[in-house]
């Protein structure tokens, strides 16, 4: 990998998120009475789309917020533009990504809108945003975050409008937790903007579509696991290389694996929760194949995961799979409202390195360039560790864009026990674990499930 190409800058990148960071500072104030710097951050939004399609639709949009009499389509008009902008930064980043890799992309597939379930649910969502963007994140206060409630539980109760649901669901939650916003000492103002911003698209009209997914029939070569753990949810997310049976070109794909849990189950025993799904979670701790016949996979790559479509193929080593697929790989596209700098993820093998400490980070240094760790992502649920990292001499990671850099989220590493080469995986503790602590975490965490389902089912029957 080219990791010199990685170091280089990107023409227009510091502009584009400039023009980002002027409009989230508008909105951090609130839109109803915009003071003069807001004015200015919404005329940087309005600039730097200004060569676009969206050109006269924003500037009108941008001059309407500025007087203070936006509405719902002024306010669309300005998520677009921000959502089109983090959307062009998310595809020069993927292009160097593919140029310092060699790898090859697929052409992203034609977005086709879809019919557009319960309109009045979904214009009273818009509706709570747009008050929301008024008040500004400053000016919010209870009241305003809780008129959420009614529209998130009208939400929830059906299945086709579960993703705007849990959106704004969880966006709620955040704010609920900091009012008033008068008396924040500091905004995560990229965030709450993201999170404003998609839940004003995805609750647009069309924009609720499920993606098409056709069958697929070959081996699949897992490289590693990511653990994305929230208090009451956890995903595990396989990184793999999919061999098509009809001797295709290999391709990266996405299988996650969800279940709810109790904020009391942590650690280790997260894998507890997502024993149902062992059959792909042992095949990536154990480095094995699977073999799939007619598993549904989508254009993005994500494979929708069925037990049935799939059984257990021959022991494979992880590194050689890396070392051998990962160079001639295609990758798959994003969908349009997936284009953000945040969700690249993209696996590679870094080799032939020293590890040196930048203060308390680890950097990858080689002839070829530096390249920092982010060992924050790895789970706990694991026995991937910082030492690990610093001991290894080969790496499987995800490169992803954070903090105005690339940096490597370790899913593996090689590195030498008792004069033995040995893989470290982050995801060998999902089929079980020998580990003592691990096991009594497991253990905890196994009780601790069935005493939940226990007083569940007695609630049940009164």
């Amino acid at each position: 990998m080219r990791l010199d190409l990685l170091l280089g800058e990107l023409p227009g990148l510091a502009e584009a998120l400039a023009a980002v960071d002027a409009f989230d500072q508008a909105l951090a104030g609130g839109l109803l009475r915009p003071q003069p710097a807001q004015a200015a951050g919404l005329a940087a939004l309005a600039d730097a789309v200004a060569a676009s399609p969206l050109a006269d639709r924003v500037a009108e949009a941008a001059g309407k917020a500025a007087a203070g009499v936006a509405d719902e389509e002024h306010l669309t008009a300005l998520a677009a533009a921000r959502t089109a902008l983090l959307g062009a930064v998310h595809d020069a980043l993927l292009a160097r990504v593919d140029e310092a890799t060699g790898r090859t992309r697929d052409d992203a597939e034609a977005f086709v809108p879809g019919e557009t379930p319960s309109p009045n649910l979904l214009t009273a969502a818009r509706a709570w945003l747009c008050d929301l963007a008024r008040a500004g994140w400053r000016g919010m206060d209870h009241e305003l975050v809780s008129a959420a409630a009614p529209v998130v539980s009208a939400l929830l109760s059906d299945p086709a409008l579960r993703r705007p649901a849990l959106l704004l669901d969880g966006f709620a939650a955040e704010l609920a937790a900091s009012c008033p916003g008068r008396t924040l000492d500091r905004i995560p103002l990229r965030r709450w903007a993201d999170l404003w911003t998609r839940g004003m698209l995805l609750t647009r009209p069309g924009a609720l579509t499920a993606p098409a997914a056709t069958p697929v029939s070959g081996r699949l070569l897992p490289l590693g696991v990511d653990v994305h753990e929230h208090a009451t949810a956890v995903q595990a997310q396989v990184h793999a290389v999919l061999e098509p049976a009809d001797g295709g070109p290999s391709r990266l794909v996405r299988a996650s694996v969800s279940a709810p849990k109790p904020d009391t189950v942590v650690g280790a025993g997260l894998w507890q929760l997502l024993r149902p799904h062992l059959s792909l979670l042992a095949a990536a701790g154990d480095g094995r194949a699977v073999e799939l016949t007619g598993m549904p996979v989508t254009g993005e790559g994500d494979l929708l995961w069925s037990d049935e479509h799939a059984r257990p193929g021959e022991q494979t080593d992880v590194f050689a799979t890396a070392r051998v697929a990962l160079p001639a790989v295609t990758g798959g596209p994003a969908a349009p409202l997936d284009r953000h700098p945040a969700r690249i993820a993209e696996p590679v093998l870094v080799e032939g390195y020293t590890v040196e400490r930048d203060g308390e980070a680890l950097v990858l240094a080689s002839a070829a360039g530096r390249l920092t760790v982010d060992a924050s992502r790895v789970p706990a649920a694991s026995p991937l560790t910082a030492q690990a990292v610093a001991a290894s001499g080969a790496c499987i990671g995800l490169l992803r864009w954070d903090c105005g850099e690339f940096r490597l989220q370790p899913l593996a590493v090689r590195t030498t026990v008792r004069n033995k080469a040995a893989s470290v995986q982050a995801g060998a503790w999902a089929g079980g674990t020998s580990d003592k602590n691990a096991a009594k975490a497991e253990k905890a965490a196994a009780d601790a499930v069935a005493a939940l389902h226990e007083r569940a089912g007695r609630l049940l029957r009164r």
